[in-house]
């Protein structure tokens, strides 16, 4: 199969995939993507035992075919190619209730899915291969290019080739040969169902990264085998979920995973397998990126999944000279990972209109030009202010602050969350060369509602406050808010208690417990986290810079962080020693600290030569009446609308709607 580039997009689970029954969400959203020289489609289980969740598809099922049949289309209608991904999730599967009870080579707990699979016998395994197979001949009937064998990730296959989880003693494991003849006949059979002429990607784990993984010597000799067996290209993946080592989080240094795809290069072209691809994958956000790890000769494509969904046209913007107005990919998990682990669609924090291609047209329908004001450039302000503009009217956009960003802002100066700043860069200067004003340092109040009637509609994106707690003592000198902590981090030194332990109170204790010069390379990342060539070391080293205590009313720290995410900086908050109390009743706050009841009801002061107030948000809605009085079409978005379960992929996808029912209301009242 001939390629125009070597950029793949990787499979990504949607949740699009059993949304409809004619497939026209996942058509549209993978008809945007098919600039990727091949797009791998969201794992498709091969039977009813193997889905990964609720809203997976199944290639033995009707409904399901058709959604897939209608991408196929959708991908050719651009002149594009796509693969069907064959999926099983084995002791991962997360079947809905009632369905079929997950099944592995051995009866190994998971703590992914909290269950414990049923042992496969020899006819099930029988059975499932014979499933591998139609579903490698349904894709080929479909008119799918090739297909993709998940292998890798922990998922069945991977299973059975792991010790940890294939403690089998017969045909099918109990020494390395005998682990690794699932995948080689699953491919075998495939490639003799399908005939040489159509292309058979395999997905191999190159490192499983948990104790008890697939050793360093048989992943190798397995990637030689399935060479030898067909296989056109091997896609590098790397990881389980149950693995202690970060592998997409924004902490993991860009291209960290190349090395495992140029390992197995190598291996494949000692063993002369000149003509099987490598596709290395994981962690990258730009195409120069892909670039750097190609130019070297050691890999033939790099596979890119989330950048897709943060900008459909990467390909064609970075081949036009244009990368700068690529919509980068901050890996913050939020709306795409954390999404695919439940039901709700996948969409993407910097590009809300991803897995909402259908209901948010990406053009104007017609109609006269308007214009609109955006009050506040926070990220919902930016996202209303880029859509409107997207959709053919002019816009202005209000910011009482000095600098754009808002909460986001904040964000950007939390270790690994440095492409935070990228976003509010770019979608400001989106913006200015779209001849759109952004006006900083210019607050809006009810004096200028005048001269707001000259304007179709308002999006007000004014944000919020922090929030300030009720407790003797709050006004001493060395209590501030969290807000005023992100501003001058610098100035908290010595023993720093935060009051609060959700998501920014977590990020707060990040940041003053990071080293401020530490800038990992992926050689640095490796050897903090693994040891030799595949053991996984159970945590990073950490040493913390200051004395840092978060104390919290309710039981968990860090609610409401993504499951991809926290665990990560937990991870770090441990290795630094932070002491994290839970079950806290405060008492008051003194020039020596804070006053506390803890979980066991004893009274307690906890030493602080600084204290910060991270308790919660208040919304800034004082526009909504006054604007609303004066007859001008507002909507709101993002902490105008209110703080409760607000985070930066609400606020985003408020701001798309915002800027879609604003115009909409201003066509109603105009007539057109």
């Amino acid at each position: 199969m001939e390629l125009p580039h070597r950029i793949v997009m990787g499979a990504m689970h949607l949740n699009l995939e059993t949304r409809d029954d004619d497939g026209t969400a996942l058509a549209a959203f993978y008809a945007e993507r098919a600039g990727a020289a091949l797009i791998v489609t969201g794992g498709v289980a091969v039977n009813a035992a193997g889905v990964g969740g609720p809203g997976y598809a199944v290639i033995g099922d009707p409904r399901s075919r058709t959604a897939l049949a209608a991408a196929v289309r959708a991908v050719h209608d651009r002149r594009g190619r796509i693969a069907l991904q064959l999926f099983h999730a084995g002791r991962y599967a997360k079947p809905e209730d009632g369905g079929v009870h997950p099944v592995a080579p051995s009866p190994v707990h998971s703590s992914f899915n909290r269950c414990t699979p049923r042992e496969m016998t020899h006819a099930d395994i029988a059975a499932t291969i014979d499933d591998f197979v139609e579903g490698a001949r349904t894709a080929r009937a479909l008119g799918f290019d090739a297909v993709e064998v998940m292998g890798s990730e922990g998922y069945l296959i991977n299973q059975f080739t792991a010790p940890l989880t294939n403690q089998r003693d017969d045909a099918w494991g109990g020494d390395a040969e005998r682990r690794r003849r699932f995948p080689l006949e699953v491919l075998c059979r495939i490639r003799a169902a399908v005939g040489r002429d159509f292309p058979v990607l395999f997905r191999i784990s190159g490192n499983d990264l948990v104790t008890g993984g697939t050793p360093a010597a048989e992943v190798t000799a397995l990637a030689v085998a399935l060479a030898g067996a067909g296989a056109d290209a091997l896609s590098v993946g790397v990881g389980w979920h149950e693995s202690p080592v970060p592998t997409v989080q924004s902490e993991v240094p860009v291209g960290t995973w190349a090395a495992s795809g140029k390992a197995l290069k190598r291996a494949l072209l000692a063993a002369g397998h000149h003509d099987v691809a490598v596709i290395t994958a994981n962690r990258f956000t730009s195409i120069a990126q892909a670039d750097e790890a190609l130019s070297g000769g050691e890999l033939d494509f790099v596979a890119m999944a989330r950048p897709f969904l943060a900008d459909p046209e990467i390909v064609a913007k970075s081949a036009a000279g244009r990368p700068d107005q690529v919509t980068l990919c901050i890996a913050c998990n939020e709306a795409c990972i954390d999404r695919s682990f439940g039901a709700e669609p996948v969409s993407c924090l910097v590009n809300p209109r991803a897995g909402h291609e259908v209901e948010f047209p990406s053009s104007r329908r017609g109609g006269r030009s308007g214009r609109y004001v955006v009050i506040g450039a926070g990220i919902a302000g930016l996202e209303a202010a880029r859509t409107v503009a997207g959709l053919g009217h002019q816009v202005e956009v209000y910011e009482a602050a000095a600098q754009p960003g808002g909460q986001f802002r904040l964000a950007a100066q939390v270790p690994g969350k440095a492409d935070f700043a990228e976003t509010i860069g770019h979608h400001v200067q989106e913006l200015l060369d779209a001849g759109m004003p952004v006006h900083l340092g210019r607050r809006i109040g009810v004096e200028d509602i005048p001269e707001l009637r000259s304007f179709d509609g308002v999006v007000l994106a004014t944000g919020v406050v922090p929030a300030r707690l009720s407790l003797p003592g709050v006004e001493l000198p060395h209590v501030r808010d969290y807000a005023e902590a992100f501003a001058d981090p610098e100035a908290l030194d010595g023993r720093v208690v935060i009051i609060g332990g959700g998501g920014i109170a977590v990020d707060l204790a990040h940041t003053l417990t990071a080293d401020p010069k530490a800038k990992a390379t992926p050689e640095e990342f490796l050897a903090r986290y693994v040891e030799g060539d595949s053991i996984p070391r159970h945590g990073a080293e950490s040493s913390a810079r200051r004395e840092v205590t978060l104390l919290r009313r309710g039981r968990r720290i860090g609610e409401g962080i993504g499951p991809s995410t926290r665990w990560v900086v937990m991870q770090h908050l441990r290795s630094a020693s932070v002491r994290m109390l839970t079950g806290i009743t405060y008492r008051e706050i003194t020039p020596a600290g804070v006053v506390v009841t803890d979980a066991e009801g004893t009274d307690r002061s906890i030493a602080a030569d600084h204290v910060v107030l991270a308790v919660g948000q208040l919304p800034v809605q004082d526009l909504v009446a006054p604007l609303s009085e004066a007859g001008i079409p507002v909507v709101t978005a993002g902490g105008a609308v209110g703080s409760d379960g607000l985070n930066a992929v609400r606020a985003t996808a408020e701001g798309l709607r915002a800027a879609h029912r604003v115009v909409g209301l201003s066509r109603s009242v105009h007539g057109s």
